[in-house]
C-alpha cells in the first residue's frame, strides 16, 4: 500500500530543506536496481518480499531481460523519519523547523527524488544526466570484487559535478555464505574498500573544498554494509544505538570505537588501541558477531538457537514464516531485524545536503553567467521566488511515439503548468536570437518509476518533468523566465562515441520514416550522435558495442517502426602530426592577391587531454590561460596570449595561433582564418576525420591593399588550404582510440586472456590478486577497432570465466606512415575514403601548396627561350609592355646595371640576364628599358602598375635610383609578374 499521496509530496516539495535529490551510481552488477528496491518498499510501492527481485526501476522490457539498466529511472518517495534519528542532522540548511507558538518542533517528513543509473561503461552518459539534477550520490560498491573502474569513472564525475557520496557496501551475504569470510578477514575487506574510495575523492577532491568533508567514515555513520537482494542492511549508527542503551555510553562515542583499531576487552570491561590478550576488535565483537550467529544458527538448522535469537532481537515472524528453513528464513529474520529500507534512508537524510546546502557550492559550477547577476543568487539561495532556472538533462520516451517528456531540475523560481517560458538550447548566446524559443509549458508532471503524476506546479529544489518542450531541445539546455540569463553549463561526457554504424531502411521508401526515427533516436539518449553524410549515409555513433545495440534495437523497434540494413560497426579516427612541418606552406587565395603562411606543429603530451577535460579552455581569460601553457608546456608566453581559437566546435583539442610580427589588416580576416580553421580541423586532410593535438602557426600574411579583394570568399579556403598543405608537410599521422579493459577472472584463466588480447594488438599493464578472493583483476589497453565481438571471443577462450569492462581511455598513434602504400594506415585511409564517398588515395601536397619561385625545368626552358628569343617570350612581353622606340640608351644602361643586370648587345635586341645567369622573370629587357625611359604602357594587375610606376619614378629622377631602394622593388615587381603568369 502507497502510504504517500501527490499532495503530500506538492506540500513537502516547498519544504526543501527536507528534499534530498540523490542518484544511485556503481559498477555494472554491483546491486543498485536491487538496493533501490529496498526503498521503493519502504515507501510502500511494491511488498517487501518481493524487494530486491521486483527491479522496480528497470522499467523497459529489454532491461528486465537482460537484467541490466540502460536508462536511468527518476522516482520520489516519501518518508518520515523517527524523531530519535532527526536530531543527528546537522547544519541549518539541513532540516525545516516547525514553529508553533513558542516552541520549536524539527519537521520529520522528508522527499526523496531518487534516481536509480546504469552502471554499463556503455551508458555512462545517462549516469552523467542524473548527477546533473541531484545534489547526493549513494556509491554501491560488490563487497566480494571491491572497487572496479567503473566505480572510479563515476565517482570521479560525481565529484567534479560536486556531488556528495555516501557509500554503501553491498553483497555480504556472499562474502558469509560463498566466500565464508571469518570475522577478522570481513573487516579487512571493508576497511581496504573504504580506503580505496577515500583515495579516489582525495584524488579527484578534498575535505577543504567547498563541499567541507567529504571523505566517507563508518564511524561517523556515511557508510551502510548489508545486502540488496536479501533486503537488510546496517550503519554503525543502529548497532551503537543498541549498545548506547545497554552501556549507558553516548551513541557518537561508541561509534568511534565500532570501527578501526578499537579493542574491547571482556574482562575489564575497557576499551584499548592496541590486541592484547583477550580483547577483541570492537567491530567484530559487536557487530559482526551477532550477524555471524544469526547466519550460523538458521543455516546449519539449528532450531533452539534460532528460537532462542528471534526472542532476543524481537523478531516476531508470522506463522507462515514459521515454517521455513535455510536461506528463506535467514531472509526474513535480517530482513526484520536490519531493515535495509530504514538503514538507506537514515544514512540518505542525515548524510545528504539539501538542495538548499547543495547549491550554494555548486551554482559556480552550473551556471556560466556572471556569478552575481539574478538568475545566479537565486540558485545560490535556491529561491523558488526568484526567476525561473531550470536544467533539462535529458529526454525520457512517452507512451505516444514520438514524443518525450523534458526531464531535468529546478534550480531557482517555480515551473508550473501553463506559463510561458524562454527555451535556450546549447548553442544560445545572451542577446542573440539562435537556439532560442519562447512558449508555453503544458503540463508538469512528476515522475514515479514507470509511471508519472500529474502535478500543477514544482517549486526549486526539485526534479520535474515536463510535456511540451521536446520539440524545442534536441537532447538538454535551460528553461528560464529571466531574459537575461545564460544558460546552464553543458554537460561533460567521460565517454566519447568513438565507435559508428551505418543505417538504411530495407525498402527505399522508407527514407522519410528513417530520418524521423533518427531524429527521435538522437533525442532519447543523451549521447547518441546521429550523422547525416554528404554521401547519403545515415551514422549513428556510440560509445560501444552495447550501447550501439540498444540504440539500433530502439530504433527498429520504438523510433522508426521500419526494417533496417546495418552495415559493421566502423571506429572514427582522428588526424594528426607527428613533427613540425618541414617548410613554411604558402597558399594563394583564388584571385591571387593574398598569400597565408603557416605550419603545423604537433601539441606536447597531455595538451590534447587537458582541453578535453576542460583545464585549457578557451572561455578562459587569456593571461590566465597563457601562464599554464607557459608553465606546464613550455610555450612562448607571448604566443600563448595569441591564440586566436581552438577547433573543431571552438572548444577541440586544436589550436591556430598567430606568430605573426607587424601585419597590416590582420584582424580583417581574423574570422575569416578561424572559419577556415575550423572546417579544416573538422574534415582533415587524410580521410575527412576531425583533427586532434595540431598546433597550427601562423607566420605571415600578404594581403591585397583593397578590402573587398580579401574578403571571406578568399580567405576561407585559402586557410583551409594552407593548414592542409602545414599538415601534410609534417608527418601526418591517424590516431585511433583505446579502450582500458578491465577483467574480471579466476586465476586458472589468466592464460587464455593473454592469447586473446596478443591476438588483438592490446597490452597487458597491471595483473593483481582481489585481496581475500580466488578472484585476479587483468588490466589492458585494447584497440577499439580490434574490440569488436571480443567479449565472445573472450568468453570462449576461458571457458565464460572471464568478465571484462571496456572504457574509453585515450586515443594513440596507429604505427605507420598513411602516405606509405603498404602501411596499415594507408589501408584504413583508402577505407574510410571509399566508404565516404571521396577521390580515391590521399591527396597530393601540390593541391593545397603554391609556389612563389617558378618550377626548375620550367626556368631553364624559359631561359633558353629568351636568349634564343623564341616563341614563348615575344608573347609574354608584349602583354606587360608596349615598347617606345624613341628610349634613351644611356638612362636604360644605367637602370639596369642598378637592378644587377648586365645588358648584352644592343638594347633593342638584348635578352636581360643577371650576373649570375638567371633572368629577371623571363621577362626580356625592353620591360626594363621601357621603365627606366619612361615609355611604357601596363596591361596587368593594380599592383603590377604601382610597382612599375615606383619604378619608372626612380628612373626619371635626375640623379641613378638608391642602392636600397631598387632590390625590394625589383622583387615586388617579379612577384607581379609571377602572378600574372
Amino acid at each position: 500500500m502507497v502510504n504517500f499521496t501527490v499532495d503530500e509530496i506538492r506540500g513537502l516539495m516547498d519544504r526543501k530543506k527536507n528534499i534530498r535529490n540523490m542518484s544511485v551510481i556503481a559498477h555494472v552488477d554491483h546491486g543498485k536496481s536491487t538496493l533501490t528496491d529496498s526503498l521503493v518498499s519502504k515507501a510502500g510501492i511494491i511488498a517487501g518480499a518481493k524487494a530486491g527481485e521486483t527491479r522496480f526501476t528497470d522499467t523497459r522490457k529489454d532491461e528486465q531481460e537482460r537484467c541490466i539498466t540502460i536508462k536511468s529511472t527518476a522516482i520520489s518517495l516519501f518518508f518520515e523519519l523517527d524523531h530519535r534519528d532527526v536530531d543527528f542532522i546537522k547544519g541549518e540548511n539541513q532540516l525545516e523547523v516547525q514553529k508553533t507558538g513558542a516552541e520549536e518542533k524539527k519537521y520529520n517528513g522528508f522527499l526523496i527524488n531518487l534516481i536509480d543509473s546504469p552502471g554499463h561503461v556503455d551508458f555512462s552518459s545517462e549516469v552523467t544526466a542524473a548527477l546533473r539534477v541531484t545534489d547526493g550520490a549513494l556509491v554501491v560498491v560488490d563487497c566480494v570484487s571491491g572497487v572496479c573502474v567503473q566505480t572510479e569513472t563515476v565517482l570521479r564525475q560525481a565529484i567534479a559535478e560536486r556531488i556528495k557520496p555516501v557509500l554503501f557496501m553491498n553483497k555480504m551475504d556472499r562474502a558469509l555464505l560463498e566466500l565464508q569470510l571469518g570475522q577478522e578477514e570481513l573487516f579487512q575487506t571493508f576497511q581496504r574498500i573504504v580506503e580505496n574510495i577515500n583515495v579516489i575523492i582525495a584524488t579527484y577532491g578534498d575535505d577543504d573544498g567547498p563541499m567541507g568533508p567529504i571523505m566517507v567514515d563508518p564511524s561517523v555513520g556515511n557508510v551502510g554494509f548489508g545486502s540488496g537482494l536479501h533486503g537488510w542492511a546496517f550503519t554503525l549508527k543502529q548497532f551503537a544505538e543498541i549498545y548506547a542503551e545497554k552501556f549507558g555510553v553516548k551513541v557518537e562515542k561508541l561509534m568511534r570505537n565500532l570501527w578501526g583499531d578499537r579493542f574491547f576487552n571482556l574482562k575489564t570491561k575497557k576499551w584499548s588501541s592496541s590486541q592484547e590478550d583477550g580483547s577483541k576488535r570492537g567491530f567484530c565483537q559487536f557487530v559482526l558477531d551477532p550477524i555471524f550467529k544469526v547466519f550460523d544458527a538458521v543455516m546449519n538448522i539449528k532450531k533452539d538457537e534460532t528460537a532462542k535469537l528471534l526472542e532476543k532481537l524481537n523478531i516476531k515472524l508470522s506463522n507462515d514464516e514459521k515454517d521455513l528453513e535455510g536461506k528463506p528464513l535467514m531472509k526474513v529474520m535480517m530482513r526484520k531485524w536490519l531493515p535495509a529500507g530504514d538503514t538507506m534512508l537514515q544514512m540518505i537524510c542525515i548524510h545528504l545536503p539539501s538542495p538548499v546546502t547543495a547549491q550554494k557550492y555548486r551554482m559556480e559550477m552550473l551556471y556560466e553567467g556572471p556569478h552575481d547577476d539574478e538568475a545566479a543568487v537565486a540558485i545560490k539561495n535556491c529561491d523558488p521566488n526568484g526567476p525561473l532556472m531550470m536544467y533539462v538533462s535529458k529526454m525520457v520516451p512517452t507512451s505516444d511515439k514520438g514524443r518525450f517528456y523534458a526531464f531535468g531540475r529546478v534550480f531557482s523560481g517555480k515551473v508550473a503548468t501553463g506559463m510561458k517560458a524562454r527555451i535556450q538550447g546549447p548553442n544560445y548566446v545572451p542577446g542573440k536570437k539562435d537556439d532560442l524559443y519562447e512558449k508555453t509549458i503544458q503540463r508538469t508532471i512528476l515522475m514515479m518509476g514507470r509511471y508519472i503524476e500529474p502535478i500543477e506546479d514544482i517549486p526549486s529544489g526539485n526534479i520535474a518533468g515536463l510535456v511540451g518542450v521536446d520539440q524545442y531541445l534536441v537532447k538538454g539546455g535551460t528553461i528560464t523566465t529571466f531574459k537575461d540569463a545564460h544558460n546552464m553549463r553543458v554537460m561533460k561526457f567521460s565517454v566519447s562515441p568513438v565507435v559508428r554504424v551505418a543505417v538504411e531502411p530495407k525498402n527505399a521508401g522508407d527514407l522519410p520514416k528513417l530520418v524521423e526515427g533518427l531524429k527521435r533516436l538522437a533525442k532519447s539518449d543523451p549521447m547518441v550522435q546521429c550523422i547525416f553524410e554528404e554521401s547519403g549515409e545515415h551514422i549513428i555513433a556510440g560509445a560501444g558495442e552495447l550501447h550501439l545495440e540498444i540504440c539500433l534495437k530502439d530504433l527498429e523497434e520504438d523510433h522508426a517502426c521500419i526494417p533496417l540494413k546495418k552495415s559493421d560497426p566502423v571506429v572514427s579516427y582522428r588526424e594528426t602530426v607527428s613533427e613540425e612541418s618541414n617548410q613554411v606552406c604558402l597558399s594563394k587565395s583564388p584571385n591571387k592577391h593574398n598569400r597565408l603562411f603557416c605550419k603545423a606543429v604537433p601539441m606536447p603530451d597531455g595538451l590534447a587531454e587537458d582541453i578535453d577535460k576542460g583545464d585549457v579552455n578557451p572561455r578562459d581569460e587569456f593571461k590566465a590561460r597563457a601562464k599554464v601553457l607557459a608553465e606546464r608546456y613550455e610555450y612562448d608566453p607571448t604566443e600563448a596570449r595569441k591564440i586566436w581559437c581552438f577547433g573543431p566546435d571552438g572548444t577541440g583539442p586544436n589550436l591556430l595561433v598567430d606568430v605573426t610580427k607587424g601585419v597590416q589588416y590582420l584582424n580583417e580576416i581574423k574570422d575569416s582564418v578561424v572559419a577556415g580553421f575550423q572546417w579544416a580541423t573538422k574534415e582533415g586532410v587524410l580521410c575527412d576525420e576531425n583533427m586532434r593535438g595540431i598546433r597550427f602557426n601562423l607566420h605571415d600574411v600578404t594581403l591585397h591593399a583593397d578590402a573587398i579583394h580579401r574578403g571571406g570568399g578568399q580567405i576561407i579556403p585559402t586557410a583551409r588550404r594552407v593548414m592542409y598543405a602545414s599538415a601534410l608537410t609534417a608527418q601526418p599521422r591517424l590516431l585511433e582510440p583505446v579502450y582500458l579493459v578491465e577483467i574480471q577472472c579466476p586465476e586458472a584463466a589468466v592464460g587464455g586472456i593473454y592469447g586473446v588480447l596478443n591476438r588483438r594488438r592490446g597490452h597487458v599493464f597491471e595483473e593483481a590478486q582481489v585481496a581475500g578472493t580466488p578472484m585476479f583483476v587483468v588490466k589492458a589497453y585494447l584497440p577499439v577497432n580490434e574490440s569488436f565481438g571480443f567479449t565472445a571471443d573472450l568468453r570462449s577462450n576461458t571457458g565464460g570465466q572471464a568478465f571484462p569492462q571496456c572504457v574509453f581511455d585515450h586515443w594513440q598513434i596507429l604505427p605507420g606512415d598513411p602516405m606509405d602504400g603498404t602501411s596499415k594506415p594507408f589501408q584504413v585511409v583508402t577505407d574510410t575514403r571509399k566508404r565516404k564517398g571521396l577521390k580515391e588515395g590521399v591527396p597530393t601536397l601540390d593541391n593545397y601548396l603554391d609556389k612563389i619561385a617558378m618550377n626548375p625545368d620550367k626556368l631553364a626552358k624559359l631561359q633558353e627561350a629568351v636568349r634564343t628569343g623564341g616563341p614563348g617570350t615575344q608573347r609574354r612581353k608584349k602583354k606587360i609592355v608596349r615598347r617606345d622606340p624613341g628610349a634613351d640608351d644611356q638612362k636604360v644602361k644605367t637602370t639596369l646595371k642598378k637592378l644587377g643586370c648586365a645588358p648584352v648587345g644592343a638594347i633593342d635586341e638584348v635578352n636581360m640576364i643577371k650576373d649570375d645567369g638567371s633572368i629577371l622573370h623571363f621577362t626580356g629587357p625592353k620591360v626594363q628599358a621601357a621603365v627606366a625611359a619612361n615609355t611604357f604602357s601596363v596591361a596587368g594587375s593594380p599592383q603590377c602598375k604601382q610597382s612599375l610606376i615606383h619604378l619608372k619614378k626612380l628612373a626619371s629622377q635626375e640623379e641613378d635610383p638608391s642602392d636600397s631602394e631598387v632590390p625590394e622593388l625589383v622583387e615586388n615587381f617579379e612577384e607581379c609578374i609571377n602572378d600574372e603568369a
